[in-house]
């Protein structure tokens, strides 16, 4: 059994698209990133950078005490060479795999995620920074759209964690003013992504997680201004 310590993010989303889509058994503790449950010393224990998602393994594949696991990359990885699933053991094909999960760890998150809060979040309009991060945006929805042709998925013609770890990203799209129709292969890969069964149960499950429509002070001290 996984205990998977969650919240609707576009991280949160990545570890239950893995579980779904392996039918790997697991729990959701939920962590109320607006309320402050981040900071809670018992989930800090797990997750020292006060980040969700985290997970806890109960029956790890040594056989011993439960392992736990922090950052969406590690965990994503973990599970895959826990189940054998979605991460490749050729050389060249995990290697790609790796490479683009990466770069999104690296840019397709932090960069939409800058987006998403100097265009939504931001308490005074920034326009320097708005148009940076929009820029850099469109730069990597182009590297994405070019990766796709010519492929069913980011790493080849299989199903991986890069997959999973860019769709709730590209999810979004809307949020940071991207429309789709100017990256054909992206939207003809989040398209079949999202018709997945799997996929429609994981994102499903942000229904049970209602958040307010309006962030209150807060909240918004608890996703942004707070020292851990």
């Amino acid at each position: 059994m996984i205990d998977l310590y969650y919240w609707p993010t576009p991280n949160g989303h990545k570890i239950t698209l893995f579980l779904e889509e392996t039918g790997l058994p697991y729990r959701i503790v939920p962590v109320d990133i607006g309320a402050g449950d981040q900071f809670k010393p018992e989930f800090l224990a797990l997750s020292p950078n006060n980040r969700m998602p985290a997970i806890v393994d109960h029956a790890p594949a040594d056989g011993g005490e439960p392992v736990s696991v922090f950052e969406s990359g590690a965990i994503l990885q973990y599970l895959a060479e826990k189940t054998g699933r979605l991460l490749p053991t050729a050389v060249r094909e995990r290697k790609a795999v790796l490479e683009w999960l990466c770069w999104q760890l690296g840019g397709f998150g932090p960069m939409l995620g800058q987006n998403h809060h100097f265009t939504r979040y931001a308490p005074e309009k920034v326009p320097y920074a708005i148009e940076r991060y929009q820029r850099e945006t469109a730069r990597l929805y182009g590297v994405l759209d070019r990766r796709l042709a010519g492929r069913g998925f980011i790493a080849g013609d299989a199903l991986s964690i890069a997959d999973l770890a860019c769709h709730p990203w590209a999810v979004s799209h809307a949020w940071h003013h991207i429309d789709l129709g100017d990256y054909p292969e992206v939207r003809r890969w989040h398209d079949a992504l999202a018709a997945r069964p799997a996929f429609m149960r994981a994102y499903a499950l942000e229904q049970a997680y209602k958040r307010p429509a309006e962030m209150t002070d807060e909240m918004r001290r608890n996703l942004f201004g707070r020292p851990a």
